[in-house]
């Protein structure tokens, strides 16, 4: 039976208590136990055997003493091989355990036993798992969950240079927090994370000072998987190394081009991704290399292609083996130039490698570079290479290999090893490059696309913080608003676009547009959510219709408005948290306002809700990224966000520097977007009303009573344009409507004139020819007003013009 039959059939010691046969035997010999794995083994039900003496059931009528005479102690008690009767006849063998048991416990012998072959099994299994930890040149190392090593073997010890101690058991210590290699790191969190590890080749670097391609270089074979219980939950992760003698410099070559391929490119960070590069060629190929760029790679922007004559070069990255980097002649970031004859110059004219196997110290001194020749002789430079970094066709920079440690010259075969590794990076350095500019291209349409600032209102005192995510992440469709309404009232918008990248910032933009063009209509909020749903639905139509377009899969957008005389906020939400109202005199409040369908869905109906707030109090707005930014519960985002608002007296950009403060860790994963805004009221002094009869005779009253009320306000300044303004109105609603009219005049940066009626029909401007006898009114009115409109309310419309005050400001 081999180790996969052992795995499947025995799942633990076949002595154990639970899956071997047990006997008791008193001092008599008489059996006074038989359990069920014993009646399995021999045939025999207890009820046979129990009370009989134990010659019974043995092969021989020897005692069990002398049955136990040949076997061989163990501890306290004896093990061995014993023959027994089998029920049906026939003899068997069985491995047994046997204890002797003291007076106060009954004395007699207590036995457990299993079939040999069961032993023997047993036995080889646990020799081979001894063997396989202690004795093979594998080295194994187990770890946590924690990714903590709780055991290493010495092999595995000895390769990544861990503690070790002289212990009975002969295993490694286990090392410290902080200890555990960078690959064993990587690897583990690998398998905890998908539950498997591809095996990875890993180039091991000679100890300093020997020779690198004359010692016996080194290849590591690494793989882990997870430990698992017998439920399947997992317990740790076992990881496991083996070195190869890299006599063979094709493994070798082969090894290093694996480790580039899992180490450059990681990300599409362009500084890290050269860093990278140098990284792999340091010190398994140089003792220095220098990667410079050109700056148009470094600043995302097109490059032509083919090789390139002129152009600023900059220091991306470079890497010695020694700590103080005295190779180094240009610090990173800073120009780096090069004489015209250098060798880095003539690799860029012709787009060729140039190497040098025996480095002639008078290319520089004829190129006219003193200052790298100096440094040459010094460190005893005696080969140098340098290759095009070249992807795609486009040359982007060059990199410079040199070497004064190891006596070996670059040769044929490093010369096609670098090119290789060089243009891999290539590549990488171009996704980087192209991707750099994808970003900045969406995030400048992005930022073109939000309000550059946002309007000082009368309504409410506002501030926001617009925080776009890394760049990996790519640009996202947070968007927000502070939209002036008529009647002195503002609307607040906050919404965000499903997905990331210039597409998910174009369809905001045309959210944004449209959610502006509504609220000129003055919409309710669940009216204007409604009409959004529609847009989104039709913008997935265009997309699915068009092949080459990305689907819009929809967005969510919160919508608010606030009236400063009522001081009532009437909120709207579609799929978007609810805002959060800090009061002043009472704790954060997030309200139940209907959450309504995202945008996209259609079909489904918007509700809003009305809340009526005391001066002073803050009403913010914000995009889930907020309060998910934290890796927590969404509930944990809420409470810090209740915390953050905390004391809403306090300035408004100090509120936005706590909640990026508490809510925000240092590099957010989605885009976040949050308005803030601090309710104003308007004093009863500063609005008048009166109701106005349905007579041709009340214009009138209507006009002298506006203005004695602007001559209160010390606005004599517009007072005829009020009255004109007002008896205009006022004649337009008692001709063409019916019902109750009311006239209002609201006194803030602006003068506010509104007409109320009972009539739903709008009226419309029109030039009324010289023949006409009226018309006129609404082409008088837009002619002396800013700016005029209607609004629909519950019981009828509202007309309303606004006049700019002198010294106001526009």
């Amino acid at each position: 039976m081999g180790l996969r039959d052992t795995a499947n059939e025995h799942q633990g010691d076949p002595f154990g208590i639970t899956s071997a046969a047990v006997v008791l035997v008193d001092t008599q010999g008489m059996i006074r136990y038989w359990n069920g794995r014993a009646q399995a083994l021999l045939g025999y039900p207890a009820a046979d055997v129990l009370g009989q003496p134990v010659t019974s059931v043995l092969a021989s009528e020897d005692s069990p003493a002398s049955a136990l005479s040949r076997a061989r102690r163990a501890g306290d008690g004896w093990a061995g091989l014993v023959t027994v009767r089998h029920r049906a006849g026939h003899r068997v063998q069985l491995a047994v355990r046997a204890c002797p048991l003291r007076a106060e416990e009954g004395s007699g012998w207590l036995a457990v036993a299993c079939d040999v072959a069961a032993s023997h099994q047993w036995d080889l299994d646990q020799a081979v798992v001894h063997a396989l930890l202690e004795e093979s040149p594998i080295g194994i190392g187990v770890l946590d969950t924690e990714l903590r090593f709780q055991w290493v073997n010495r092999v595995l010890a000895a390769m990544e240079g861990l503690p070790q101690h002289d212990g009975a058991d002969g295993t490694a210590a286990s090392p410290g927090p902080g200890q555990l290699p960078p690959a064993v790191d990587w690897q583990a969190r690998q398998v905890l994370l998908w539950g498997r590890v591809t095996p990875a080749l890993e180039h091991v670097t000679p100890p300093p000072g020997m020779p690198r391609r004359n010692s016996q270089g080194h290849l590591r074979l690494r793989s882990s998987f997870p430990l698992r219980d017998v439920e399947g939950k997992t317990l740790g992760v076992c990881h496991t190394a083996v070195e190869v003698t890299a006599q063979d410099r094709a493994r070798e070559r082969l090894a290093l081009v694996n480790e580039a391929a899992q180490r450059i490119g990681t990300t599409l960070d362009l500084d890290r991704t050269v860093q990278e590069l140098a990284e792999v060629l340091v010190p398994q190929l140089a003792d220095f290399v220098a990667i410079d760029l050109f700056h148009g790679v470094l600043a995302a922007k097109d490059l032509p292609p083919g090789p390139v004559a002129h152009g600023t070069l900059q220091r991306a990255a470079h890497l010695s083996i020694r700590e103080d980097q005295p190779e180094a002649i240009v610090p990173i970031g800073e120009p780096t130039r090069y004489p015209p004859k250098s060798p880095q110059q003539r690799c860029l004219n012709t787009g060729r490698p140039i190497r040098d196997p025996v480095l002639d110290p008078t290319t520089w001194w004829l190129a006219g570079d003193s200052q790298r020749l100096s440094r040459i002789i010094q460190l005893g430079v005696h080969t140098h290479l340098v290759v095009p970094l070249r992807a795609r066709g486009v040359t982007m920079g060059v990199v410079t290999l040199l070497r004064w440690e190891n006596p070996d010259p670059f040769d044929e075969d490093d010369l096609l090893l670098v090119e290789e590794l060089v243009a891999r990076a290539a590549v990488c350095v171009d996704n980087a490059r192209r991707f750099v500019r994808e970003h900045n291209a969406a995030l400048a349409l992005q930022t073109s696309l939000l309000p550059p600032d946002l309007p000082d209102h009368c309504a409410v005192e506002v501030a926001y913080r617009y925080l776009p995510t890394d760049a990996e992440a790519g640009v996202g469709g947070d968007w927000f608003d502070v939209i002036p309404l008529s009647g002195a009232r503002v609307a607040l918008v906050v919404g965000d676009v499903v997905g990331h990248g210039i597409h998910a910032a174009a369809s905001m933009g045309r959210l944004r547009a449209a959610v502006q063009t509504l609220a000129d209509l003055d919409l309710p909020p669940d009216e204007l959510l409604a009409h959004v749903d529609d847009l989104v639905l039709r913008l997935a139509e265009e997309a699915e219709a068009a092949a080459d377009s990305p689907l819009v899969i929809g967005a969510t957008c919160v919508y608010a408005v606030y009236d400063p005389i009522s001081r009532k906020l009437n909120v709207a939400r579609a799929g978007h948290p609810t805002p959060a109202i800090a009061h002043l005199s009472e704790p954060v409040e997030l309200p139940d306002i209907p959450a309504g369908p995202p945008l996209g869905l259609g079909g489904l109906p918007f509700e809003s809700a009305e809340f009526e707030l005391e001066e002073g109090s803050v009403v913010a707005l914000y995009t889930d990224g907020l309060i998910e930014a934290s890796d927590r519960d969404v509930d944990v985002g809420f409470e810090r966000l209740c915390f953050a608002l905390a004391h809403p007296d306090r300035p408004l950009e100090e509120i936005c520097d706590t909640m990026v403060r508490i809510l925000l860790p240092d590099h957010p994963r989605d885009d976040v977007a949050f308005l803030i805004a601090r309710t104003r009221a308007l004093t009863p002094d500063r609005v008048a009303s009166w109701e106005v009869p349905a007579d041709p005779r009340a214009v009138h009253e209507a006009r002298d009573k506006a203005a004695s009320q602007v001559a209160a306000w010390g606005l004599e300044d517009v007072a005829f344009t009020t009255e004109l303004i007002v008896s205009e109105l006022v004649t337009n609603a008692i001709t063409h409507a019916c019902g109750p009219i009311s006239l209002r005049l609201v006194h803030e940066r602006a003068l506010i004139c509104e007409v109320s009626d009972t009539s739903n029909t709008s009226p419309h401007m029109r030039r009324a020819h010289s023949t006409d006898e009226g018309g006129r009114g609404l082409f008088l009115v837009a002619q002396v007003a800013q700016r005029w409109g209607t609004r629909y309310t519950a019981s009828g419309k509202t007309i309303w013009a606004e006049q700019q005050l002198p010294g106001a400001p526009r």
